[in-house]
Formats: C-alpha cells, sequence, structure tokens
C-alpha cells in the first residue's frame, strides 16, 4: 500500500483537487480512499490507478453534494482554494498542465459534479471513454454525451484545443506597480472594456459580494483596497507559482493577505481574481 500511495497520491490529489477546487476536501477524499483501499483484497487491485480513481471520483462526487448545500449560504462569490504548483516533471506526468489553470477551475464550477468528474478525466488526465463510463458507472455514450455538455458550458468548440493564454510578467509587473503607485489610469489601460473582478472574502475579510464588471470601478477597488492594506502595515508582493501559472501573494505584517490570479486575453487583462478569504490561504 505504500509502494500504491507514492506512485498514485499525485495523480488522485490532483483529481480531487480539480473536482472540489478545495485543497482540504482533495487531501481528505485521498487518505480517506487510502485508508479504506487497505480493506480491500489484493486481486482487485490488479488495476490500481482504474480502481483508486474510481473511488477518489465517487468520493468527491459525495463530498460536491455538501460542498454545495454550503456555498448556498457563502457571504459574496466562492471562488476555488489556490495551491502551489507541483514540481514540474510531476505535474506534465499526472495532468494536462492547462487544465491547472485557476482560469480553468473557476470555469469548472460551472458544471454539475457528474459533468465536471467526466470531463477532468478525459481532459485533464487524458482518460479513454470506456475507461470513464467504467470509473462513472455509466454507457460510453452518456460519458460522451457529459464531456459535449461541459465543453459547451464552458464555451469550448468539440475541436477547440483548451489553452491558457500565458501572462507576460512584465504586464504584470507593470499591472502590480501602477496599483502600489495609485496610477489608475495606467491600470485602466491594462484592462479590456469587459473586465471582471471577482473576490472572495467568505465573509471574514472585507471583499465584494458580487463581481465587478466595470473597468473604471475594477481600477479604483483594486487600487483603493491596495492602499486600504498599506495603512495598516508594511505590504510585500511577490510572484508565486500557483495553480500553474504565476500568482501575485500579498503579505501584510508577516500574514498572507491576498492571492490575485490575472487572466490575459488579446493583450489585456480580462479576468481578475482575489482570494483573500484566510481559510484559503493556508497552503499559501
Amino acid at each position: 500500500m505504500e509502494e500504491l500511495f507514492d506512485q498514485y497520491k499525485a495523480l488522485l490529489f490532483t483529481l480531487a483537487y480539480q473536482l472540489t477546487g478545495s485543497t482540504a476536501d482533495a487531501e481528505d477524499a485521498v487518505q480517506d480512499v487510502f485508508f479504506k483501499a487497505c480493506d480491500i483484497q489484493p486481486e482487485r487491485l490488479k488495476e490500481p490507478r482504474a480502481y483508486l480513481c474510481k473511488m477518489v471520483t465517487n468520493r468527491c462526487l459525495d463530498l460536491q453534494k455538501s460542498a454545495r448545500r454550503k456555498r448556498e449560504v457563502y457571504v459574496g462569490p466562492w471562488l476555488p482554494e489556490p495551491i502551489r504548483t507541483p514540481e514540474e516533471d510531476m505535474v506534465d506526468k499526472v495532468v494536462r498542465r492547462d487544465m491547472l489553470s485557476y482560469a480553468m477551475l473557476v470555469l469548472l464550477e460551472r458544471l454539475t459534479p457528474t459533468e465536471r468528474a467526466a470531463f477532468v478525466l478525459r481532459e485533464a488526465l487524458g482518460f479513454e471513454y470506456p475507461e470513464i463510463a467504467e470509473l462513472l458507472g455509466k454507457r460510453v455514450t452518456n460519458c460522451r454525451m457529459l464531456v459535449s455538455r461541459a465543453r459547451s458550458k464552458l464555451g469550448i468548440s468539440e475541436e477547440e484545443q483548451i489553452a491558457a493564454e500565458a501572462v507576460d510578467l512584465d504586464w504584470v509587473s507593470r499591472f502590480l506597480t501602477s496599483l502600489e503607485q495609485g496610477n489608475v489610469d495606467h491600470v485602466l489601460s491594462l484592462l479590456s472594456e469587459d473586465v471582471i473582478l471577482v473576490t472572495d472574502g467568505g465573509g471574514k475579510v472585507v471583499a465584494a459580494t458580487s463581481p465587478i464588471q466595470t473597468r473604471d470601478q475594477v481600477a479604483l477597488i483594486l487600487a483603493g483596497a491596495l492602499h486600504a492594506l498599506k495603512s495598516q502595515g508594511s505590504v510585500h508582493a511577490e510572484f508565486s507559482p500557483l495553480n500553474g501559472e504565476t500568482g501575485i501573494v500579498l503579505r501584510a505584517e508577516g500574514r498572507t493577505a491576498a492571492v490575485i490570479f490575472l487572466q490575459h486575453r488579446r493583450g489585456k487583462f480580462d479576468r481578475i481574481y482575489v482570494v483573500r478569504n484566510p481559510d484559503k490561504l493556508t497552503h499559501v
């Protein structure tokens, strides 16, 4: 069992995290599965990858039911929990790097738990449809429909390759510098006309309780929020490898105050995600 754990823990954690958006839930799911696997007859583990993935998927589907009920009373928008990117070679062996992006994780929230499971198994982990059917206990045709429906909800055509547009660190640096200097005009020049700012404070810290969709407001709110943090003490911004990309981590007085993800499209930032809920920053 120790050998199986060492061999498959990265795969199973990645699968669980992609299905739940929560590090704690992903860790619990993997630990629970391996605990239960200790009582499984060895002959049932002749195909350990498929069997363990099936157990993790089922556990995550159960977790999603309770998670959705909790989100009904969550204060403001719910955003996934940021995580530090695993070692590059491990990532490449386990999951398509584009599927680790934070923007993709946010999009996955549009899907039903079953659609999400089928989509992640297919697009992120490269399972074939007969394998997905076995894992989900459904027909192959139903699994193809689940993935097709998921693509439709995500705005990705059947022929389109899933790819995250790389963010130029020079652009991120200029954006951050402009915010720190309070240069709202320059911040505006870096934002798309239809930019959306989503902040998650979970009711525990100050954050907008609904998405901000006006470019002027986005620039003013970001500049004002950074100024407010600085007024409470020293603030340090750093780049960090998070979710397969570069995130901005703001630290104030020795604590992690926020994590910012910027989505770059056609030369402008069009989606900005700010995680401030302290419960979601413990792994950052």
